[in-house]
């Protein structure tokens, strides 16, 4: 095909009419009339209508089900709502005949330290490249599973020599839909907002979604920040089917603003300093390679300005940490029919997939012409991997047995998940001085994933310190930093487990950590004649009281630690489990529940404490069943609701019911205990609930309602005359020498003169009197628990938090309630990542979490997201004790 008929259809194309679309449009171009194309399967031209989820599985099913031989369809998870997720693999006759031997013929090479160097140069000469294409992460950013359609149509249909010789050495791996869910909420709330044609205006219904929109899955989490944790099922379902698959390329196809045009690698700075040199100069030719088809289409791109390559946890950021090629491409988003760009150009849907498959295409052949190079890498990133675990300053991390076992287990059961060997100690062991005792966890890391053990494991990555100081000075000249996310992810430190870098390999007998994330609890002496205890202070306790509540059992909890007479020392917070207070059937209740929690229960014969109070002490509450209400709908974040959803019922299995704010304006909450107000994120509470709202949350915690307020949902405390919390919100800290004018003065003008003595001094007049403090992007900070609360109850004396935001809050007086966890003092209070050090000198000794008693309920704010992302593991126990213990600690009229 000519560069002239290219031209001509592109710019039928941009007349947005399904009559005149011919996506996908490609040089030479032969098309088979033996394959299906969208319109013949699906009833409507490619591109003419975003397709529904179940219409994309249609089309590659019918794909799969007619060429056999030439592709293949491999379910790998489910959705929360149950939609199947899948991938299907294109490929010559000959490769996807012998799929099986190369997907393992990969395994082989991805693990150096099993085979030779002549085998490893024997498969490098013989395997194809592979390419893994995900499409549309985000569920609104709708034109990559069109594209991934055109690509599988173009890749089965086309007849060419071109297309012919790409697939001879490639197999070229597609995932059509990344988060079905999300997608599906999209097209259905779009298609219901379209009148007699589409509009192109960015004020109509159709290009402003409803809460909370596609972007997310089921639970509202942005999917493109889970890798690292694997919280989702979408996710560990991925994760795991690109281990056993290992592509060398990875393109993670997005969506971004309609005016920006076409992003590809190579990306912006910061880079992890984990990626290799390699990687970055493959990550060049991808980009040179698709400039050049880009080129000739005249489509506009650019690269390097934003969307980096720091934080680990994107899909086009976690394979390269396996030694693959990842980036992420994105396409500016009609987010509909068609766009009005600022510029008055229109924007077309059937754009955005055709510029996708020109980019698809021109990675396959890159991939293809650089197979053995890429193959290469693959195999010596691995290799040298293993070698600088042998020979680098961390030779090995351990865990000290504690007894935070549920975390522990959870952990280590997400790094096996990553492809990282974890070993659990079957006797104590002595490593760089010290003494450890069996059941503590090991990973020595001479692995082939050594770069993803230290991106993971390490306190702080460090950021290039030219990037910092160009941050610097742009802060100081009031412009937006360039931090694309956070810069700090420590799993350790977000389990709030201590670990040990050791510069020697741990020789000890080990058993290897399985996948599975909960292990079964045990039930010491079960006939026990009084009843049982549960040791409070981890998320298996957490998971044994909510099944123990939902059973109807009566549970109490100790606000205080006591000493059994069985010698054993139990923390505040733990359960006490009484024959008397429940049915005959207690015991196999409760091995049941430790079976499932994975809860360690102790039966006891007495209830008689040597130390601390006993069963019947005012200090011992009985735990009541709460109904937990949360507030659900604009302006409430959707990524603050969706994971404090989460945390309480995938964790927890523990029920909660969305509430929209114009029901709290005038609703009856005398059927719930527990009302949580996650972080809002577009206007503010206040606005939405108006005078009446206020009043309702009021009579709900003074009638014995525990009010939890998450991140900057503390505003909502702070408001009306009448308070709920007797705190304030904190400007930015003015440390000029010189005060400016005053208002009147202001007014006038001429004010005084003044004298700016150097160019600190003249940076600190830049600063208005009232301004907020700079935002943080997100670093890991250390934070003080005051260990004589209820709320702390089994919480460690220190817990760490990630900081995002410029919300700073002053401290609680003593009349007023507690600072029960405040942040550490400022040379402590970095613990993972970066932060500007005048955030850090104001946020010190500032309260993480208030507690305020109000009529005969509570209220209890989190200035700092506890459920972040789910992935704060170590601050969930607070996030618990807020619901269950705050409604123990309530005093409601029954």
């Amino acid at each position: 095909m000519s560069l002239q008929k290219i031209a001509a259809l592109t710019a039928a194309l941009a007349l947005g009419s399904a009559a005149s679309q011919a996506v996908p449009v490609f040089p030479d171009s032969d098309y088979r009339d033996t394959v299906a194309s969208v319109e013949q399967v699906l009833g409507f031209p490619l591109a003419s209508r975003i397709a529904e989820p179940a219409q994309i599985k249609q089309y590659f099913e019918q794909l799969a089900q007619a060429h056999p031989n030439r592709i293949k369809l491999v379910p790998y998870a489910k959705s929360w709502q149950g939609r199947p997720l899948f991938y299907v693999v294109i490929g010559s006759e000959q490769n996807i005949g012998r799929l099986a031997d190369i997907q393992q013929q990969m395994q082989q090479l991805a693990n150096p330290q099993n085979i030779n160097e002549r085998e490893a140069q024997q498969l490098i000469s013989e395997l194809p490249a592979s390419i893994w294409i995900g499409s549309s992460l985000h569920g609104n950013e709708i034109s990559p599973p069109e594209s991934a359609m055109a690509l599988a149509y173009h890749l089965l249909a086309d007849n060419s020599p071109h297309t012919a010789d790409l697939l001879s050495n490639t197999l070229v791996y597609i995932d059509p839909l990344q988060n079905p869910d999300g997608r599906n909420r999209f097209v259905s709330r779009y298609y219901a907002t379209v009148g007699l044609e589409h509009s192109a205006d960015r004020l109509s219904a159709e290009q402003n979604e409803p809460w909370p929109n596609g972007r997310t899955n089921h639970y509202l989490f942005d999917m493109n920040r889970d890798w690292i944790s694997l919280t989702q099922p979408e996710t560990r379902g991925r994760v795991k089917a690109l281990q056993q698959v290992y592509p060398l390329v990875f393109v993670d196809s997005h969506e971004m603003g309609g005016d920006m045009g076409y992003y590809f690698s190579p990306e912006a700075e910061p880079y992890n300093p984990h990626i290799q040199a390699q990687q970055r100069q493959s990550l060049q030719w991808l980009g040179e390679n698709n400039a050049r088809w880009f080129d000739k289409f005249g489509y506009d791109y650019f690269t390097r300005e934003i969307f980096d390559a720091f934080y680990p946890g994107y899909g086009a950021s976690w394979p390269l940490y396996q030694g693959s090629i990842a980036m992420t491409y994105e396409m500016a988003s009609a987010r509909g029919h068609q766009y009005r760009k600022a510029d008055g150009e229109i924007l077309t849907f059937a754009d955005g997939v055709q510029r996708n498959f020109v980019a698809f295409m021109a990675t396959i052949e890159t991939a293809s012409q650089r197979a053995s190079a890429l193959l290469t890498n693959f195999y010596q990133y691995r290799k040298d991997a293993i070698k600088q675990g042998n020979s680098g300053p961390v030779r090995s991390f351990i865990f000290p047995a504690k007894r935070d076992e549920a975390g522990h287990t959870k952990l280590s059961a997400i790094l096996t998940e990553h492809g990282i060997k974890v070993g659990k100690a079957t006797a104590g062991f002595k490593a760089c001085g010290e003494n450890y005792q069996a059941g503590s966890y090991v990973i020595n890391t001479a692995q082939p994933t050594y770069h993803l053990i230290r991106t993971l494991l390490d306190d702080t990555v460090p950021m290039d310190q030219e990037f910092i100081a160009r941050q610097e000075q742009r802060r100081a000249n009031n412009l937006p930093d360039q931090i694309y996310d956070v810069t700090a992810w420590s799993l350790p430190l977000m389990y709030n487990l201590p670990v040990v870098s050791c510069n020697r390999a741990v020789d000890v007998a080990t058993t290897t950590v399985s996948t599975e994330r909960i292990l079964a609890g045990k039930v010491t002496n079960p006939a026990a004649g009084f009843g049982y205890i549960v040791p409070w202070g981890d998320m298996a306790a957490a998971r044994f009281a909510s099944g123990a509540l939902q059973q109807g059992l009566k549970v109490k909890s100790s606000d205080l630690a006591f000493t059994h007479q069985n010698g054993q020392r139990y923390p505040a917070g733990s359960l006490i489990v009484s024959h008397a207070d429940n049915s005959p059937q207690l015991s196999e209740q409760v091995q049941h529940l430790a079976a499932q929690s994975g809860a360690t229960v102790t039966g006891i014969d007495s209830s008689w404490v040597t130390d601390g109070p006993n069963f019947g002490s005012f200090n011992v509450k009985t735990l009541h069943k709460p109904n937990v209400a949360m507030v659900w709908d604009e302006p409430t974040n959707p990524l603050s609701a969706g994971s404090a959803r989460f945390v309480l019922e995938r964790n927890l299995n523990y029920p909660v019911t969305a509430m929209r704010p114009a029901q709290l304006r005038s609703a009856d909450l005398s059927h719930y205990q527990v009302l949580i107000v996650p972080a809002s994120s577009r206007g503010s509470y206040q606005q939405v609930l108006g005078d009446d709202g206020l009043s309702t949350l009021r009579s709900f915690v003074e009638r014995g309602g525990v009010l939890i307020a998450l991140g900057n949902a503390t505003d909502l405390l702070l408001a009306g005359d009448k308070p709920l919390l007797n705190s304030k919100r904190e400007y930015k800290v003015h440390d000029a020498a010189e005060k400016k004018a005053d208002d009147d003065q202001n007014k006038q003008m001429k004010v005084a003169g003044s004298i700016i003595k150097n160019p600190e001094e003249y940076q600190q007049w830049l600063v208005p009197e009232k301004a907020d403090p700079d935002w943080v992007p997100g670093f890991i900070a250390r934070a003080e628990v005051d260990q004589q609360h209820w709320l702390t109850a089994g919480v460690p004396e220190t817990v760490n938090s990630l900081y995002v935001g410029n919300q700073v809050y002053q401290p609680l007086t003593i009349a007023d309630g507690r600072n029960v966890v405040r942040f550490a003092q400022a040379e402590q209070l970095l613990a993972g990542g970066f932060v500007w050090d005048e955030n850090r000198q104001q946020i010190a000794n500032k309260p993480l979490v208030m507690v305020q008693a109000v009529g005969r309920g509570q209220v209890i704010s989190f200035t700092q997201e506890p459920n972040f992302r789910a992935y704060v593991d170590g601050m969930h126990l607070l996030y618990i004790n807020a619901v269950f213990r705050g409604a123990a600690h309530a005093n409601p009229l029954r």
